[in-house]
């Protein structure tokens, strides 16, 4: 799609449509809150995969009861440093805030606090729900399954999700050193959005329903996802897939609904973070010492980029310059905002 077929739109504005979008769904203030912040930050930094382009697919799921409108996560477990996040099989972002939350002030008591959540739905950029704990000044990793999209290595089923993984790691004197990936070669929703544009999509990211591999993008969708570095990808999906659903009671990536289809069972997949204080351990000192010394060794070579800075200059550009979305897009999200059906 070109550029002239897209319209600049200031974050603000854009978080204030999703709000609209999702409340004349029937969603909760907090859903509609929580929701634009993490779809918008997605194409602040160029991650439109993550972004609202989900929108109208959670449109639908929310009106035909895949999703829960009325959701309200709730701390269904507690033993101090861990706990259990239910959100009641709503959209994610709300129960994801209140585990980041809590989970940022259980770390200053205990040193550490690890969150489950359970019963949920598409987490969206894993690093987003980071930030907070990062400029909290502590160490996050989050871990989220997803339904079947990869195979186990050596099969042919779709068993295991695309299963990102992210991590934030503060610094005294920048922003957190913030790493997100899928164990996909690419995370689904770029496929999706190739999908939704018409386009191709190159060879080596996925296979048809055949187990072809293809550069056909809706085929893709009928297919599997093929995982990075092979076995060892295969492997890391594997142990996201056990930390994510296995500790939280959730579905496993092959028992979940789709998060790409209106129609079908609730997803019910889980997402685990994990917040460390660093003061707890080497020290803040001695660890900010440390993280700027290897940061450092990283930036004498002149190719070398640090994770995420890519994404960051993307976000500045869209603060003063607005966010480039489809026109298309803005035109079924307004129709979806004012209780149409925006197909």
């Amino acid at each position: 799609m070109s550029e002239n077929e897209k319209q600049r739109v200031m974050p603000a504005d854009l978080r204030q449509l999703v709000r609209r979008v999702l409340s004349a769904s029937g969603a909760t203030q907090a859903t509609a809150d929580a929701a634009a912040q993490a779809l918008v930050y997605a194409d602040e930094r160029g991650l439109t995969s993550h972004g609202v382009a989900r929108l109208p697919m959670y449109v639908a799921q929310l009106r035909n009861g895949r999703v829960d409108a009325a959701a309200q996560p709730t701390i269904l477990r507690d033993k101090g440093a861990a706990f259990l996040v239910d959100a009641c099989d709503g959209l994610a972002f709300a129960a994801c805030d209140l585990a980041i939350r809590t989970g940022i002030a259980r770390a200053r008591d205990f040193g550490t606090a690890t969150a489950s959540v359970v019963r949920s739905h598409h987490f969206g950029a894993g690093a987003f729900h980071l930030e907070a704990a990062g400029a909290a000044g502590l160490v996050a990793l989050a871990f989220s399954n997803a339904p079947g999209a990869m195979p186990a290595w050596g099969g042919t089923r779709p068993l295991f999700g695309t299963n990102p993984i992210a991590a934030a790691f503060p610094r005294a004197k920048a922003p957190p050193l913030m790493i997100d990936l899928s164990m996909s070669q690419v995370a689904r929703g770029k496929v999706m959005v190739a999908a939704q544009r018409g386009d191709s999509i190159p060879e080596g990211w996925a296979t048809d329903a055949d187990g072809q591999p293809t550069t056909n993008a809706r085929a893709a969708l009928d297919g599997m996802m093929l995982p990075f570095g092979g076995a060892k990808g295969a492997m890391l999906a594997l142990m996201v897939e056990l930390l994510a659903a296995a500790l939280s009671g959730a579905q496993f990536g092959a028992e979940a609904g789709s998060f790409l289809v209106a129609q079908g069972k609730r997803s019910r997949v889980g997402h685990l973070f994990w917040l460390i204080d660093p003061a707890a351990l080497a020290g803040t000192e001695a660890y900010q010492e440390r993280i700027e010394t290897l940061i450092e060794l990283m930036l004498m070579d002149e190719t070398v980029r640090l994770p995420g800075a890519r994404r960051d200059a993307i976000a500045q550009e869209a603060t003063h310059a607005g966010i480039a979305v489809p026109q298309d897009l803005l035109a079924q999200l307004e129709s979806l905002a004012a209780g149409c059906s925006g197909q």
